[in-house]
């Protein structure tokens, strides 16, 4: 009997042994290399957007440099909300690393250029809309408001590419995100000029379970900002002037296409520049968007090349005119899909 005993505790030990061996085995085989996240960037196009060519469009990246600076735990946040991202997608495409560029051994999440079956189906987003204004021009009317609800929902549930070059065919992506509008809030408010310290934000805080968009003058011919994910909940949201907000109404061309709210909400939902805000090793970690240096403006001509590759200038994480913008690909879309996942950043929206 006792033998008996002793050999069945030996098999035990020999079973545990061998699942925990397997467990360990699986755990190597799904861990994400996160060696290549960076937040901090040190792009210098920092020219205001009116002047040609030479202009901020945007100012997300800088907003988000500054909060790094009051607030050194937000990098832990966002570290924490970009390998949830890659391991998701990881898990979907069966393979243990998201894949950077081709060629350029960066990490990236955006994995390759086939459509992912992420499990998730539609996404539906509602949307909190204030509109704070000093005047009777920004005080902008709901059908400029609903023109920009239907541009992000066009630009979102894009499924027709025939104006994209072939060399981009294969990884443009319906991202198959909806936006509602819920709730307008119009807000009289003296302040002329709001800037990107996100003041309109401490007096007008975001609202919980909705997609927040202050539209409000900023200033200095900056056309609007976003917080990524992982920021604190309160000023969670985008920020647009009103005069690039919508396609009817008080907006200025050439950024009157409604482009730079599906710009803004892009980065809320965590992409970044398509050129990376860097060099040309900097990445935007996305696999099937081409290594870049710089933003492009105005309308370029195809190709426009840089870092020896063909820039995808028509994505909407670059600088270009409203109407010369029309894709995103399918690296970025596992990038935004993925926040809905369970336990995603954005999954209770």
């Amino acid at each position: 009997m006792k033998k008996n005993f002793v050999f069945l505790l030996l098999a035990c030990v020999f079973i545990y042994s061998c699942n925990d061996t397997a467990t360990e085995s699986i755990l190597q085989e799904t861990q994400i290399d996160m060696s290549d996240f960076y937040i901090f960037t040190d792009d210098d196009h920092s020219h205001k957007s009116t002047e040609k060519h030479n202009g901020d469009k945007c100012y997300s990246m800088k907003v988000l440099n500054q909060q790094l600076e009051e607030n050194p735990s937000l990098y832990n946040k966002m570290y924490a909300v970009e390998k949830h991202s890659r391991e998701f997608i990881a898990a979907k495409k069966g393979n243990g690393n998201g894949g950077g560029r081709p060629g350029g051994g960066d990490g990236g999440d955006g994995g390759g250029t086939d459509p992912v079956d992420d499990g998730l189906g539609t996404i539906n987003i509602p949307v909190y809309v204030y509109v704070v204004y000093s005047n009777n021009q920004q005080n902008i009317s709901d059908t400029q408001i609903e023109s920009q609800i239907d541009v992000l929902n066009a630009d979102f549930n894009d499924t027709s590419f025939t104006d994209i070059p072939d060399e981009f065919q294969g990884v443009a992506a319906d991202i198959d995100i909806n936006f509602t509008l819920a709730v307008t809030d119009r807000q009289f408010n003296s302040t002329s000029q709001w800037g990107t310290n996100n003041a309109v934000k401490s007096a007008y805080p975001a609202q919980p379970g909705y997609m927040t968009i202050w539209v409000c003058n900023i200033g200095g011919g900056i056309l609007g900002y976003a917080q990524f994910p992982g920021g604190n909940a309160s000023t969670d949201g985008i920020v647009v002037s009103p005069q690039y907000f919508g396609t009817t109404g008080y907006v200025s061309a050439p950024f009157d296409k409604g482009r730079t709210a599906t710009h803004e909400v892009g980065h809320w939902l965590n992409l970044r520049h398509i050129w990376g805000d860097g060099r040309c090793n900097r990445d935007d970690f996305v696999s099937d968007t081409p290594s870049s240096d710089r933003p492009n403006y105005g309308c370029p001509g195809y190709p426009t090349i840089h870092c020896r590759t063909t820039d995808m200038t028509m994505n909407y994480m670059d600088y270009t005119d409203d109407a010369c913008m029309n894709m995103f690909t399918e690296g970025q879309k596992a990038r935004m899909r993925a926040l809905f996942a369970p336990g995603g950043a954005r999954e209770s929206l």
